[in-house]
């Protein structure tokens, strides 16, 4: 059987973070007070497209590695979760779904994130695709108590930098490559497009 065709693209969000908070917006500004910032570093890579587009998660795999200094340096990850525009109770939202485990101090970590993309002005559209409020819970996925939280955020600069890393998976031709760039652009620009623009007023 022919490999199925895929995308891949590395994604660096980094922001204040403090250990003790249990609220995004209340450990963003404890980090920052106390000048503490989390970075994640992932790679996303989705293994087949048109299965991504048809589910409604849209699922896909992230693995990475996780700096805090707090908990330490170059964290790799030992479990990941990755959805985009995935359903949520409230139809007028979507959430980015970005989760790393990971192991320090001979204690296990989960990083729950997402990012709240709604219904709203098309000028909010940049930071609903950029800001990820993120729970850190202890443990080895988001049901364990929460150890940390905060806020991280997808700077203009590491945009940039993530363009180049942007690439089909398992093309077999430039033609099949620029499938795959053409279909993973037109449903990532399709969804901002529907929630931003054909639903405003709605």
């Amino acid at each position: 059987m022919p490999n199925t065709l895929g995308f891949t693209f590395s994604e660096v969000m980094a922001g204040p973070f403090a250990l003790g908070a249990t609220d995004p917006v209340a450990g963003e500004a404890a980090g920052r007070a106390a000048g503490t910032t989390l970075t994640m570093h992932g790679t996303i890579r989705i293994e087949d497209l048109d299965n991504f587009m048809s589910n409604a998660q849209h699922p896909g795999s992230i693995s990475g590695r996780i700096d805090f200094a707090p908990l330490g340096l170059n964290m790799p990850s030992t479990s990941g979760v990755f959805k985009l525009f995935s359903p949520t109770g409230d139809p007028r939202m979507k959430y980015m779904v970005y989760e790393l485990g990971f192991n320090a101090g001979g204690k296990s970590y989960y990083m729950a994130g997402h990012k709240d993309v709604k219904q709203a002005s098309v000028i909010d559209l940049w930071q609903a695709t950029t800001t990820l409020y993120t729970l850190l819970h202890a443990g080895t996925d988001s049901s364990g108590p929460v150890a940390g939280a905060g806020i991280i955020s997808l700077s203009l600069r590491d945009l940039f930098a993530m363009i180049p890393t942007m690439k089909p998976l398992n093309a077999s031709s430039p033609q099949q490559a620029a499938e795959a760039e053409a279909k993973f652009g037109k449903f990532f620009f399709g969804e901002l497009w529907d929630t931003y623009i054909a639903k405003k007023g709605m």
